[in-house]
């Protein structure tokens, strides 16, 4: 009886997951010359096990540096590079997402390498000890030692979700990376890599019948069941801790070469809400990323040439150092407002080229973040006027169409579309920007943006720890520091800007220093 119930709930379970539906996200393009999938999971960082932080990616790289059932790595490459063809994987917070690009005349060659690196991945143990050492190696050394800037948006992260499933690094933990086994990537892949958590996107120039086969092939996916303790699939993703007034964490690292800034708070905003657009606009106006037009820039680069660039955004901007327009695949549910003031000089650093300045103690950062925030809080006070709200949206309306230029920017935006419950993110926004009137922008400023309550990460070298902090504690006036070339080269409007920025009052509420070597462990 027991071995006839068996085969009953066997048979039941194969019939119903054959027929669940597999999200699919179509864009033809039937004059393109190429064809483009997308196989996006739901089951990014936030998936990971407790104790085995970095699984995910971990996962997701052995099955894209990797090899299949039939075929090593090397002799994959070897094969699909005289077809100019190519694959990735990206893990973020929420997705993974495997990308596969080819020209359509060897789509359907093409396709049984994608099918082989998705459904029969090898799993060695030498692409496993490969990928995991190159990961434990970010972990430890590469996110702390190659940029200031990326690392301060990743501490501020650890500090905005603390305690959370958020928390942690895409790429995991030192102690979690540590401690994943070649076994925990094959349960995680039957758990988390399944057909009911999957949205297949593709566009160019392909079949019907191509399409099919990729649909019936991916519902041979495994029905995710999670084997891990106290996970679900997909898991819920937490949200930031409301900050109480300023906060602020000092990363203290020996030779950083400035102070790098990242501040944030929750926002509850993200693109599945029309709120969206109007701070779009206001964003813009404020901080858009490597946009010399916008108010800081203007104010902390090109007026006082105080680093590279400041930017202000209202969604997580992957690799900003690298990117100069938003990318795609990183498509998130909990969201929030950051400002990124990329490194300003450290006293060390300006004692060391202008001798006119060796007496300061502190750098450039209290003066930057105080104008930064100033900036801020005039604009939600005061508002656009009818003059910059047009200037902003017309350019917005103009700018937002440069991020689908091919045919993978134009399906990853629509897959990220279908992620917040929209069709064409693209075509909707600009049909939002379009109805916005300047009223519209000044609420949405005074509804969610503020500058008393704020989480701060400041990288920054040894030397100026201390005195930084000590600044911020008792919000001690912060002169700007110029060389004498400078300062006489600028209007005194700007040094009587000066004056008032120095003394502007920061809600600074705690101010703790914590040494590089313990961050991310």
């Amino acid at each position: 009886m027991k071995k006839i119930f068996s085969i009953l709930t066997s048979t039941f379970l194969i019939l119903n997951f054959s027929a669940m539906a597999i999200d699919v996200v179509e864009l033809k393009m039937p004059k393109s010359n190429k064809v483009v999938i997308e196989l996006m999971f739901r089951n990014g960082s936030i998936s990971d096990p407790a104790g085995k932080e970095g699984l995910a990616d971990l996962t997701a790289s052995v099955l894209t540096e990797g090899g299949t059932a039939t075929m090593t790595h090397k002799q994959i490459t070897d094969r699909i590079y005289p077809w100019a063809a190519g694959y990735s994987g990206s893990v973020d917070k929420e997705v993974t997402v495997f990308r596969f690009e080819v020209p359509s005349d060897f789509a359907d060659q093409f396709y049984d390498i994608v099918k082989g690196l998705i459904l029969t991945a090898s799993f060695t143990k030498e692409d496993f000890d490969r990928v995991k050492n190159n990961q434990q190696n970010y972990v430890e050394q590469v996110i702390k030692a190659s940029s200031d800037e990326e690392y301060s948006k990743k501490a501020l992260e650890d500090l905005l979700f603390r305690g959370t499933n958020y928390q942690h690094l895409v790429q995991g933990t030192a102690s979690g990376v540590k401690a994943i086994t070649l076994d925990d990537v094959k349960k995680f892949y039957k758990a988390y890599f399944a057909q009911n958590n999957l949205t297949i996107g593709i566009a160019g120039n392909y079949s019907d019948a191509f399409l099919e086969k990729l649909k019936k092939d991916m519902a041979g996916l495994p029905a995710g069941i999670s084997c891990f303790a106290n996970e679900t699939i997909p898991a819920v993703p937490a949200t930031g801790r409301t900050p109480d007034g300023i906060q602020i964490e000092i990363i203290s690292k020996d030779k950083a070469l400035g102070s790098a800034v990242f501040t944030g708070f929750p926002l509850p905003v993200t693109r599945k809400d029309d709120d969206f657009a109007a701070l779009m606009i206001a964003n813009s106006w404020l901080g858009e990323h490597r946009k010399s037009y916008s108010l800081l820039y203007r104010k902390i680069r090109e007026q006082r040439s105080m680093n590279y660039g400041d930017y202000s955004y209202i969604e997580w901007y992957q690799n900003g150092g690298q990117n100069m327009l938003p990318t795609y695949g990183v498509p998130r549910t909990s969201n929030y407002f950051s400002i990124w003031l990329r490194p300003v000089q450290t006293a060390k650093g300006l004692k060391g080229q202008y001798p006119e300045l060796s007496s300061i103690t502190v750098g450039h950062a209290h003066y930057a973040l105080r104008m930064a925030l100033r900036e801020m809080n005039n604009l939600v006070t005061n508002g656009l006027t009818q003059e910059q709200f047009e200037q902003t949206r017309d350019f917005l309306r103009s700018y937002n169409k440069l991020y689908v230029q091919d045919p993978a920017h134009q399906l990853g935006f629509r897959m990220d579309s279908h992620f917040y419950g929209r069709t064409d993110y693209i075509t909707e926004m600009d049909a939002l920007l379009a109805k916005l009137t300047v009223a519209d922008v000044n609420n949405a400023m005074k509804k969610y943006w503020q500058t008393n309550n704020m989480f701060i990460t400041i990288v920054t070298d040894a030397s100026e720890a201390e005195p930084l902090a000590a600044s911020l504690k008792a919000n001690k006036p912060s002169p700007m520091s110029y060389s004498n070339n400078l300062k006489g080269s600028l209007e005194k409007k700007i040094l009587d800007e000066d004056e008032i920025v120095a003394k502007y009052p920061l809600n600074v509420k705690s101010v703790t220093i914590v040494n590089s070597a313990d961050m991310f462990k």
